[in-house]
């Protein structure tokens, strides 16, 4: 057991520090944002040097020992602390117990051109943290070799999209805060063929499989949850790309018609004669 004059006390800078994380201006200016849960904090330890504190109970010290042990190897600092300390800094209704703080990890979009993808998720106008988070996640499970998140799109970094990525942040390459416009051009340019997921494309997802045209290098531009992509936008993509619904639903949530879409270019591009390198001729 740990005796309580180890903990850190409530009133201490750090514990303030961390709590002013929960805000986008200072997690803009610290460059800085917070992992919450033994799941996050395990990836982030993971990931480089990104985890560079970690805030702890007793009983999660003890429960997640190999987690803290971890940390403390990777050099961050290990912080014990009373439930309400943990509960001042973080943001969830329930705190598990860890609170980690982490450096910034997303990648300048010109190294994501420069690596050549194969299959991109770009969120253009999305604005809940939760879907945005989802998405990286189904992402990141398809396969998928980047996210871009334009400048219209939710901070990567909000505790919700953090904690919806399910540790999917520390998995693949991100980039934040580039113009739709930007994002699009500088994917074809490097042989990406960029479609728009909108239920009221004029392509049909089953048929585009059928026909064969998605085995080649992908991106897939997904819009605001309520009112999709702004006809701008779609005007700037290659296919404006419906998933057909079958049933009788009005139709699917952003995070859901995004794990169509990712999943169904993951298969074709895997099937025989699928996705060639965009650096073939």
């Amino acid at each position: 057991m740990v005796a309580a004059s180890e903990l850190i006390s409530p009133r201490s800078s750090r514990v303030s520090a961390a709590r002013r994380l929960g805000k986008r201006n200072f997690r803009s200016k610290e460059r800085l944002f917070l992992a919450e849960g033994p799941q996050a904090v395990r990836e982030a330890v993971g990931f480089g040097e990104t985890l560079t504190e970690l805030f702890a109970t007793v009983e999660a010290a003890e429960r997640y020992a190999d987690i803290v042990g971890e940390a403390r190897a990777a050099g961050a600092r290990v912080q014990l602390a009373d439930e309400q300390v943990i509960a001042d800094i973080s943001t969830t209704v329930t705190p598990q117990g860890l609170v980690g703080v982490c450096r910034f990890v997303d990648t300048p979009f010109d190294d994501i051109l420069a690596a050549r993808p194969k299959l991109v998720a770009v969120l253009a106008h999305v604005r809940d943290p939760g879907n945005a988070g989802t998405v990286l996640r189904c992402a990141d499970a398809a396969g998928a070799e980047a996210v871009i998140l334009t400048d219209a799109s939710v901070d990567l970094y909000n505790p919700k999209a953090v904690r919806a990525s399910v540790g999917s942040l520390f998995h693949l390459p991100v980039a934040v805060g580039v113009p739709v416009e930007r994002a699009v051009a500088g994917l074809r340019e490097t042989g990406v063929r960029v479609l728009a997921a909108d239920g009221a494309g004029d392509d049909d997802l089953d048929a585009e499989l059928d026909a064969g045209s998605m085995g080649g290098p992908t991106a897939w531009v997904f819009g605001n949850e309520a009112w999709g992509l702004p006809a701008e936008t779609r005007a700037l993509t290659d296919a404006v790309v419906r998933v057909p619904i079958h049933g009788k639903a009005e139709s699917l949530n952003l995070a859901t018609a995004a794990a169509v879409c990712l999943y169904a270019s993951a298969r074709a591009q895997r099937a025989a004669g699928g996705c060639r390198s965009v650096t073939e001729s």
